[in-house]
């Protein structure tokens, strides 16, 4: 069987038994690494420290098929029975993320090319052009082998195919070939391609297919994102055609997934997770001061791994939002995430708080990478629950206190659906045109994050004003019934769409008129489906609903000092990053300006009444004063957990988060981000869900240095003055 490019509708979450009796909790398991056999000794540990999975075999393709045709597949048995006999599930992953050095002796053609006739060579990993017939025929025949010894294994629950697919773009000539037969699909001849594209310019006209440049000098932006389209869908194609085997093999009460790593440039999360029963990924964040509040969460910048408090959380709300639904962490840091120069082992209490603020944003799966640190590879100082001596440490301590915390709460915790204030939309189609051709950078130089710093500014706006964020992709919009979205997202901010198509921008306007709070942000509205700028007034199709518009544009190297005007107050350090728009009100109220010799003629913030709705229109990239403060202004009196209860934080290191679970309670998780102890004061009647400890209202909960607690609200409870250590 070969993948094609293909879409399929999205797979509901089937009914996991395991996934609704409590958090799961363990790490990645790979007794073939162990330097000496000790899998009893490993799994009882594991069973001590309250695990309940383990993950196993995707790595090791070498291992399952030494040469071509020879099949070791007996060496898992072991693994999979002594789990099973502790009480510890499995899920079983698919290799193919690592091809065996015979496979890429025998077809050097499927190395991939970063370019044309480049391949990258050997001695990684995901070296591969998966939509090579070779790899996929070999890679087919050891996946059958493998589902068909181990799917009814009792202890089996579910399947990892792949591992963080993605990595690469692929030059070869076969694809760039498939790119073409794609092309001439899409549009149906060259006319329609020159006028689609504006290949007028620069003399690119075809008179032929024959004609199509490799990409590997292309300078037009449409073909550019042509071809990121076409790579995702390699990704989505492959993962997809995955799943479907294992679906073949699959019992009814195990799950098909994959390991997200979000940073991949070819992963379209929603799309490949439509092709899944659960959305995972990896959750790798700085820890230590890195995760300080008020200051720790101010540094750094994001990537495969995050910096700071907001950032993690954010994680969390990526991964919801690819189904809109509970999610697992397959990977998450145990002790230094990072190479040999990057050594941060967690302070004492971290692991705790970590793993409950991805439980609160919907994680009903905590998995750590890895079990043991390897004593060889490229990842020997990526530290394990296990130091090198192989003998429990602080790290394993750690983490057995919370295995044991997840125990004690049960399924009160498990597929939570989190709180939310503010929406914000995703377009991963935004992100592969600003990183081809970013907007950001001036004198900086580009900055190919452009779409991640433009929606993370709002995301660490909202974190900074203690509200909670969803994210939607925004090609989902179109199945969405706008005035029934405003009712459910009262508040959503478009911010950095650079590529939507009419539809889309008529939707948003529809919102905005049916009762939502719009904000909308820079380059929405800007270019159409196929990155051309568009002719209309920015944002297009949005601007009289806005009443305001623009067509100056402006890249600044220094922050700009915003102040408020009318309606909207502002701290003194509320500044603009980045870009400004040059934003004309045409009867729009103006809530703040630029204080600048020149960008002062510019409004920084405007809104305006639409239908029974509001449109802001955010003409720069705010930092985080100023995203805050636009954000808890845009959410006041609309929050849909009322900001009078009494659940906001109560000193400058703590958060406060809501979820609600399976039964319909409300639970809040209550985190102290600081060597410093802080109190928080109850407001309603509350039992924490791991000890089962129940405070009236008014008690006083004492939080210790970086501590966390979860607790369950009791409505209705008398206030008292009493505190609680």
């Amino acid at each position: 069987m070969t993948p094609h490019l293909m879409t399929s509708p999205r797979n509901p979450r089937r009914a996991f038994p395991a996934l609704g009796e409590r958090v799961l909790f363990g790490a990645a398991y790979y007794a073939e690494y162990q330097p000496v056999p000790r899998l009893d000794d490993d799994l009882d540990l594991m069973q001590r420290a309250g695990f309940s999975v383990i993950r196993v075999g995707e790595s090791v393709w070498s291992t399952w098929e030494p040469d071509d045709g020879i099949f070791d597949l007996d060496w898992l048995q072991p693994v999979l029975d002594g789990a099973h006999r502790r009480g510890i599930h499995v899920i079983l992953g698919t290799p193919t993320y690592a091809a065996p050095m015979w496979l890429a002796r025998r077809y050097p053609e499927i190395n991939a090319q970063r370019a044309t006739g480049q391949p990258m060579g050997w001695g990684a990993r995901q070296e591969i052009d998966y939509a090579h017939p070779a790899f996929l025929f070999h890679a087919e025949r050891l996946i059958r082998r493998i589902f068909a010894r181990y799917a009814d294994h009792p202890a089996v629950i579910g399947y990892q195919v792949d591992n963080e697919p993605g990595n690469e773009i692929f030059h070869n000539p076969q694809v760039f070939q498939r790119f073409v037969d794609h092309l001439r699909r899409t549009y149906g001849d060259v006319e329609t391609l020159n006028a689609e594209w504006g290949l007028t310019y620069w003399s690119h006209r075809l008179s032929t297919w024959a004609d199509l440049w490799t990409p590997d000098l292309n300078a037009q932006p449409q073909y550019t994102l042509a071809w990121r389209r076409f790579q995702a869908g390699l990704t989505t194609a492959f993962i997809g055609w995955q799943a479907d085997i294992a679906r073949e093999y699959a019992r009814p009460d195990q799950f098909v997934t994959t390991c997200f790593s979000y940073e991949r440039p070819t992963l379209q999360d929603e799309a490949v997770a439509a092709h899944l029963d659960v959305t995972a990924g990896n959750a790798y964040y700085r820890m230590r001061d890195r995760l300080a509040l008020p200051a720790g969460s101010a540094r750094g910048e994001q990537g495969w791994t995050t910096d700071g408090t907001w950032a993690l959380y954010a994680t969390a709300d990526r991964m919801y939002g690819s189904r809109q639904e509970p999610f697992l962490i397959t990977e998450t840091d145990a002790s230094s995430i990072g190479m040999s120069w990057q050594n941060e082992p967690a302070y004492d209490g971290q692991w705790r708080q970590a793993a409950w603020a991805l439980v609160s944003r919907g994680a009903t799966m905590i998995e750590y990478w890895h079990w043991h640190s390897l004593h060889y590879g490229a990842e020997t100082y990526w530290g394990g629950v296990l130091p090198h001596s192989l003998e429990p440490g602080r790290t394993y301590e750690q983490i057995a206190a919370l295995g044991a915390e997840f125990l004690a709460a049960g399924d009160a915790v498990a597929g939570l659906e989190p709180d939310h204030d503010v929406t914000v939309l995703w377009s991963n189609e935004s992100k592969w045109a600003l990183s081809e051709h970013p907007a950001l950078g001036g004198g900086r130089g580009p900055n190919e994050r452009t779409f991640q710093t433009i929606v993370d500014a709002y995301l660490r706006g909202a974190f900074d004003a203690g509200l909670s964020s969803r994210i939607v992709h925004a090609g989902s919009l179109a199945d969405e019934d706008p005035a029934e979205f405003a009712e459910a997202h009262p508040v959503l901010v478009a911010a950095g769409l650079t590529i939507l198509d009419d539809a889309t921008l008529s939707w948003l306007r529809d919102y905005a008129e049916a009762g939502g709070h719009l904000v909308v942000g820079i380059r929405t509205g800007y270019e159409d489906h196929e990155a051309r700028a568009r002719t209309q007034r920015k944002p297009a199709l949005l601007s009289a609903a806005a009443g305001a518009w623009y067509d100056e544009i402006a890249t600044i190297d220094d922050p700009v000092p915003v102040r408020g005007v009318d309606g909207l107050s502002l701290p003194d350090d509320a500044a603009a990053e980045w870009w400004i728009d040059g934003i004309r009100p045409a009867g729009a109220q103006v809530l703040a300006g630029y204080e600048h010799p020149h960008f002062g003629r510019f409004a920084a913030v405007t809104t305006q009444r639409a239908g029974s709705g509001r449109l802001t229109m955010v003409g720069t990239v705010p930092n985080p004063q100023l995203a805050a403060a636009v954000l808890r202004w845009a959410t006041s009196g609309r929050r849909p957990i009322d900001a009078g209860s009494g659940w906001q934080t109560q000193a400058p290191s703590q958060t406060v988060t809501g979820a609600r679970n399976t039964r319909g309670e409300h639970l809040r998780f209550v985190h102290n981000w600081s060597w410093t102890p802080s109190a928080f004061t109850l407001p309603c009647g509350a039992t924490d869900v791991v000890t089962g400890t129940s405070f009236p209202a008014g008690a006083t909960i004492e939080l210790g240095s970086w501590d966390v607690r979860v607790l369950r609200e009791d409505e209705g409870a008398p206030a008292t003055d009493e505190r609680h250590g």
